[in-house]
């Protein structure tokens, strides 16, 4: 709140000749400001619209002496008025507006009255520059009070959203308490859902917000943001996330059932942690189902580990470890084309003869395993395990 010692104070002749004009600046005013802005002509307003008239017009005319004691009400008023226009859910033009046609009807009403007594004309001209100095000021009090309401409900608002994600993120989650919640915040519930785990960028300090949209729920509250993506397959809300999200790596969980979030929320938090540990060199939104092999391996690297020992006993046994690698990076693309050598060719940049060639000397080694489709899937899980999963 603006110290008083800021309000201008009018020469002493103008304040004894406001005091006289006090009733009739009054209830001009009030009628003026009911008339042009009708908000405020519904009977709820009018105590306080002549509660802040009759405070102003009163401060204007005190003495400097008096100005003190006075003005600590009137900005309380002003505060309380602006505060009011944030709760009732209005900007703050029609505030100002009326606070500006009280100041011209003030203005006005003085400077006849001054000029009939044929005051010095750089007395009229002071009494300009106090009307516009003190009417700023009061809208910046009445501002302050916008300010902080909008900041209160703000926060009221992101701490019911919050509670809302919580509710939501629980392992069984009271679906009548959930629905309750999204009806109060008119946030509408979604069939399905994703959790995404957004990695922190500032270890050291805190992270800046994240611009998002009013229907993806948000904490921001512990390390690693959370957001819950409503309808996350649609194609919008993937190109919106990716955005949103620019310069971040996140992790999305697999879309499920609104009821199974928290499900989504632990599959998220799997795939950020092997992105983390350098497993996953992907950047910006890994999306689950894009790593699913990796995942699968990583559920149980120990049984992974002897999947491939098991499976590639016969090509570890080499002597030379440059053919092993050699060798099984040929196996897995030759594996992922269905033996296309020709496609495998092209992926690893070589001669289909080196496919073929390489596959020759592979035979002796698997045998009718290259052929068997059951087997095939387990030659190629052992091999993706082997190149994840460290010896």
């Amino acid at each position: 709140m603006h110290p008083p010692e800021k309000w201008s104070v009018l020469p002493a002749e103008c304040a004894r000749t406001l005091r006289e004009q006090r009733p009739g600046i009054v209830a001009e005013t009030i009628v003026q400001i009911q008339q042009e802005i009708p908000e405020y002509s519904r009977p709820a307003y009018a105590g306080t619209i002549r509660n802040a008239v009759e405070a102003t017009v009163d401060l204007w005319c005190e003495p400097p002496h008096g100005v003190h004691g006075r003005w600590r009400h009137v900005a309380s008023v002003f505060h309380r008025l602006g505060h009011g226009e944030a709760v009732e859910g209005r900007e703050l033009e029609e505030l100002q507006s009326a606070m500006r046609l009280g100041v011209r009807i003030l203005l006005r009403r003085l400077m006849v009255a001054l000029t009939r007594s044929d005051v010095d004309p750089d007395v009229l001209v002071r009494v300009g520059d106090v009307a516009m100095a003190n009417l700023d000021l009061l809208v910046k009090v009445a501002a302050e009070g916008y300010a902080e309401a909008r900041a209160r409900a703000g926060e009221e608002l992101a701490r019911r959203r919050q509670r809302l994600l919580t509710l939501i993120l629980a392992d069984r989650p009271v679906l009548p308490a959930v629905a309750e919640a999204a009806r109060a915040l008119k946030w509408r519930l979604p069939a399905n859902v994703a959790a995404v785990l957004v990695e922190g960028v500032e270890p050291d300090g805190p992270d800046p917000p994240l611009i998002l949209p009013p229907d993806i729920l948000v904490d921001q509250d512990g390390p690693e943001p959370i957001l819950l993506l409503p309808d996350p397959d649609s194609g919008g809300q993937a190109r919106l996330l990716d955005r949103s999200l620019r310069g971040r790596r996140a992790a999305m969980g697999p879309t499920v059932p609104l009821a199974d979030a928290s499900i989504s929320l632990r599959r998220a938090r799997d795939l950020l942690a092997l992105a983390q540990d350098g497993v996953i060199e992907d950047t910006g939104v890994l999306r689950y189902n894009d790593h699913l092999g990796t995942l699968l391996v990583f559920s149980d690297p120990e049984l992974a580990r002897f999947m491939a020992e098991t499976h590639l006993a016969p090509l570890m046994r080499l002597d030379d470890p440059m053919q092993v690698e050699r060798l099984a990076e040929t196996l897995l693309v030759w594996l992922q084309c269905a033996g296309n050598a020709n496609m495998a060719a092209e992926i690893l940049h070589v001669h289909p003869q080196t496919i073929r060639y390489r596959m020759k000397q592979l035979e002796p080694l698997f045998g009718d395993r290259l052929h068997d489709p059951g087997r095939r899937w387990e030659l190629e899980a052992a091999l993706r395990a082997r190149r994840i999963v460290p010896p």
